[in-house]
């Protein structure tokens, strides 16, 4: 028996796929709980139509991270530090500072979450830093640290 699951049931599927199970366990478990719908043809045809739009989603969002990354390299982001004594810089730039200044530079809305910075900037002068733009695609800005 063919069923469609609205919700995700651990070894059987994921919300949305169309499985095959035992007519049982379809209909006394999964269409009785709620968890899925009978597999006829009205309802497999919607269920084939919403994974072909959530497909559909990821790739325009895919290709939208591709062209933002390719963008983002061109990016070099001044972050002005204040400077103390024998040129020590207070504190450490975050990826806070990185993400107000390239919203105030650049007008870029880049998630302080989704910057990665390896070591802390402490020291004046250029520093690449990984952005990651969709769960598969980075890319690297230049941070650029200045004395204020």
């Amino acid at each position: 028996m063919k069923v469609v699951l609205l919700e995700d049931v651990k070894k059987v599927g994921k919300k949305g796929e169309i499985v095959e199970v035992s007519d049982a366990y379809g209909r006394n478990v999964l269409i009785k709980k709620g968890l899925g719908l009978e597999g006829t043809a009205t309802n497999l045809n919607n269920a084939k139509q919403k994974q072909d739009s959530v497909q559909h989603h990821k790739a325009v969002a895919n290709d939208e991270a591709k062209v933002l990354a390719a963008q983002l390299t061109k990016v070099e982001v001044t972050v002005p530090v204040r400077m103390g004594e024998d040129s020590r810089v207070f504190g450490s730039v975050t990826a806070k500072d990185i993400s107000e200044a390239a919203k105030a530079q650049y007008k870029v809305d880049i998630d302080k979450k989704k910057i990665e910075i390896k070591e802390p900037l402490k020291t004046l002068g250029t520093h690449d830093v990984l952005v990651r733009v969709h769960p598969e695609i980075t890319s690297t800005i230049k941070v650029k640290v200045v004395a204020e």
